[in-house]
């Protein structure tokens, strides 16, 4: 009988959000993929280190040993790497034991069409076009930034932050705010307040992750999340109902209005943090592990363009062009 993943919480991660490969990035970059090739191949039982999206993987792994015999996460590996080029990430994934033993290995081709034929709820990459791909497929996905100095250990608990407005709604409301101003925005909200913000690209993920916290039978749940977002009142009162209305469990809400999101979340002490704005993810990134989450590709009114962090604007369009991780 085959192995169905469509029951499972799957977390589609490739080998640059998973592992540290900056240094092959630079190979890659400079010399092309054939030097990279060569060099992967004669280092690949030099270990990895851990990479931005490690700590969320291991603690989403964990939740299979809650209750032996019963798995509730799987997570594959999904890189631009050929099969020839991967040995050196197995290896790592085996020191690290990690429970992954999946992969979907393209040789240089994109990640998009196997998605869904993964049955991905999350995918996460430090390419932009993949993840862009991803998310015009209907994927919640985030192009991660590069770690901070230091991350995390493990804890006793998955703990995942959420941006609002176009990351878990949509951008119905944020349009509003850029194409007519602040109160625009806040009369717009105060009229809808008992009308549901229409659903955004994560709040699928947002569901799911909400059902493992009630099938839990710890008196701690596994799995905390927040919501973090610049709302305040009396927009505050729009985004509660909508949750209401949803039927989720979100454990901790802050309305910022304005307030940086970034202390804020390393009090939290994110595993990841997901928001649609370079503004609000390059910051809180010094601090936790963070994602931002593009737009889809649509005539929309978006968000004035930000730079993404210098070290990785260079390497996503080197990744972009040929064999990205």
């Amino acid at each position: 009988m085959p192995y169905d993943l469509s029951q499972y919480l799957v977390i589609g991660v490739s080998s640059r959000a998973l592992f540290d490969l900056s240094i092959e990035d630079e190979i890659f970059r400079a010399q092309g993929l054939s030097e990279y090739s060569r060099y992967q191949i004669e280092h690949e039982y030099d270990l990895l280190r851990p990479g931005a999206a490690f700590p969320l993987v291991s603690a989403i792994l964990a939740l299979n040993a809650l209750a032996p015999g019963k798995r509730k996460a799987e997570v594959v590996v999904m890189s631009r790497n050929s099969g020839d080029t991967s040995l050196r990430i197995f290896n790592s994934i085996k020191h690290y034991e990690l429970d992954i033993t999946r992969a979907a290995l393209t040789g240089g081709a994109s990640l998009a069409p196997y998605l869904h034929a993964y049955k991905v709820d999350l995918f996460l990459s430090a390419d932009e076009a993949d993840v862009q791909s991803a998310v015009d497929a209907g994927i919640a996905a985030g192009v991660i930034y590069a770690p901070p100095a230091k991350l995390s250990g493990k804890s006793d608990q998955i703990r995942i932050a959420f941006d609002g407005d176009a990351v878990l709604f949509s951008d119905e409301s944020e349009r509003i705010y850029q194409s007519e101003g602040l109160e625009a925005f806040l009369a717009h909200e105060t009229v809808n307040a008992q009308k549901p913000l229409p659903e955004g690209p994560f709040a699928k993920l947002l569901k799911t992750l909400s059902a493992l916290q009630n099938d839990s039978a710890q008196d701690t749940p596994p799995i905390r999340v927040a919501l973090v977002t610049a709302r305040n009142a009396p927009a505050h009162e729009r985004v509660i109902r909508t949750l209401r209305r949803w039927n989720v469990r979100v454990d901790e809400a802050h309305f910022l209005g304005g307030v940086s999101k970034a202390e804020v979340l390393q009090a939290f002490g994110a595993h990841i943090f997901f928001d649609d704005q370079d503004g609000h993810v390059g910051p809180a990134s010094k601090f936790v592990p963070a994602a931002r989450v593009p737009y889809l590709s649509r005539p929309s009114v978006k968000k004035a363009a930000e730079p993404l962090p210098p070290a990785y604007d260079a390497a996503d369009a080197g990744w972009r062009s040929s064999s990205a991780m």
